[in-house]
C-alpha cells in the first residue's frame, strides 16, 4: 500500500537543518504501524536516497528514542524511518477475544465481537516480522535507493535487528547497539519457555500475557510491558549473527548493567569475524547500558553514522 501523508511538519536541528516528517501507515500481517518518515532538508525531487531504518528497544516509541535518533541520522543525509511496534505507541494492535467468534459474518463480510487489545508486548515473532514489513515499505519509497538500506538497533532492538539482517538479504548494512540477543540462557530457561508454550497452546495459562509476564528486576520500571518468552521459540540472533553477509557494526558499554557484553554483542561480533564479515565491535567506555542515550550519544552517532557512510553513502545522484 502506498504511503499515506497525513501531515507534514518541520524539525529545526541544532545545526539550523530543516527535515520534512511524513506521518505514514505501514501494514504489517494485517494490522496498521505507524511511522515516521524523515527526508533531508536538502533533499530533491527525483533523488534516491540511503536509508536508515531505526528499531527501538523496550518501551521505545518513534516520538521518543526514534525522534532523537532520526533527527541526527537524517542530518546526514540518510532518509530514516522510525515506528512503533505492533500495540507499542500510536501503532494499532491485535485483540484477543474472549468469546468465540461468530461462524457467520455479516452481510459487508465483517463480524461484531468484544475483544481486549494486546499492547506492549516483547513478542520477538512480531517485532522480527514488524521489521520487515517497515523494511519493505522503505523498499517502496521514491526517494529511497532500495539496495541501500541499513538498520539500526538498540537494546532489545539491537538484537532483532541482528536476527533479521541474518534472515533477510535485503539488510544491506547493520548498527547494534548494546544489543540484547539472550545470549547465555540456562538449559533450566529453555526448559520454562518450552513448559509455556505448551500451557499457552493448551489454555492451562493466558494464552497472551497480561496479567502475567511482567518484568523482573531492573526491567520492572517498565511497568506496561508483557514479556512472552514463548515466542522465541527459535529466535536467536547469536545463531543468525552467523548468517549476516551485510557489514556489521556492534556497540556495547564498558560497565553494561543489564546483560552480560560478552554472551551477548560479544559472541555475536565473533560469529560475524569467523565468517570474515566485515564488523567492528566498539565499548565505549565508563557507561552503563543508558549511557548510549546521554553521556555517549554524540560519540556512539558518530561512530553509526560513519559506519553507513561508509557502507551505504547517504546520496545518489538524480537518475
Amino acid at each position: 500500500m502506498k504511503s499515506f501523508l497525513v501531515a507534514v511538519v518541520f524539525l529545526a536541528s541544532a545545526l539550523n537543518a530543516v527535515a520534512e516528517i511524513r506521518h505514514v501507515t505501514i501494514w504489517s500481517d494485517g494490522t496498521r504501524m505507524a511511522g515516521d518518515l524523515y527526508l533531508p532538508d536538502d533533499y530533491k525531487e527525483g533523488e534516491k536516497r540511503a536509508a536508515v531504518l531505526f528499531c527501538a528497544g523496550t518501551g521505545g516509541v518513534k516520538k521518543g528514542n526514534g525522534a532523537l535518533y532520526a533527527s541526527r541520522f537524517v542530518k546526514e543525509g540518510f532518509v530514516v524511518l522510525a515506528f512503533d511496534y505492533r500495540g507499542w505507541g500510536e501503532s494499532d494492535c491485535k485483540l484477543t477475544l474472549p468469546d468465540p467468534m461468530p461462524q457467520k459474518a455479516d452481510a459487508d463480510g465483517t463480524v461484531t465481537v468484544k475483544a481486549r487489545p494486546v499492547r506492549w508486548q516483547m513478542d520477538m515473532a512480531d517485532q522480527t516480522l514488524d521489521i520487515r514489513c517497515a523494511l519493505s515499505f522503505l523498499m517502496g519509497e521514491p526517494c529511497v535507493d532500495k539496495e541501500r538500506i541499513g538498520l539500526f538497533g538498540t537494546s532489545y532492538g539491537g538484537g532483532l535487528v541482528v536476527w533479521v539482517a541474518g534472515n533477510d538479504p535485503r539488510v544491506k548494512c547493520v548498527v547494534s547497539q548494546v544489543p540484547g540477543m539472550g545470549g547465555g540462557r540456562p538449559p533450566a530457561a529453555l526448559k520454562y519457555v518450552n513448559e509455556l508454550a505448551v500451557k499457552q497452546a493448551r489454555g492451562e495459562t493466558e494464552p497472551v500475557p497480561i496479567e502475567t509476564g511482567k518484568l523482573g528486576g531492573k526491567m520492572a520500571t517498565y511497568a506496561q510491558m508483557r514479556a512472552n518468552p514463548a515466542k522465541g521459540i527459535g529466535y536467536n540472533p547469536i545463531e543468525a549473527a552467523a548468517k549476516i553477509t551485510a557489514p556489521t557494526m556492534i556497540i556495547v558499554a564498558e560497565k553494561e548493567d543489564l546483560m552480560s557484553n560478552e554472551e551477548n554483542g560479544g559472541r555475536a561480533f565473533q560469529a560475524l569475524q569467523k565468517n570474515f564479515v566485515k564488523s567492528e565491535y566498539h565499548v565505549l567506555e565508563g557507561i552503563g547500558h543508558y549511557g548510549v542515550y546521554k553521556a555517549k550519544f554524540e560519540e556512539a552517532t558518530r561512530l553509526a553514522s560513519d559506519w553507513f557512510h561508509l557502507h551505504l553513502d547517504a546520496r545518489l545522484k538524480t537518475p
